[in-house]
């Protein structure tokens, strides 16, 4: 009396798939799935500081926007194709 037999839960699922359609059942779990995902990215980056994530922005050997070069500096590649 507790629990239904797996002829409720199928007669069940019928009904639902019938009243809502694949199509919107299929849409519904790859919303479902994209926001789980989402979720699980957004508490990797929580646990983040402010310094890890604009080290992590920025890969190394790169320089980023913040940075610039000083005005002495040459472009050994563009010395050389000139």
């Amino acid at each position: 009396m507790g629990s239904f037999s797996i002829w409720h839960w199928l007669v069940v699922l019928l009904i639902v798939v019938m009243v809502f359609g694949t199509k919107k059942l299929r849409n519904m779990g790859g919303d479902l799935g994209g926001a789980v995902k989402g979720f699980k990215d957004g508490m990797k980056e929580g646990g983040k500081t402010d310094e890890e994530k604009t080290a992590a922005a920025a890969p190394a050997g790169q320089v980023s926007h913040a940075q610039t070069a000083d005005k002495t500096t040459i472009d050994v590649e563009a010395k050389q194709k000139s």
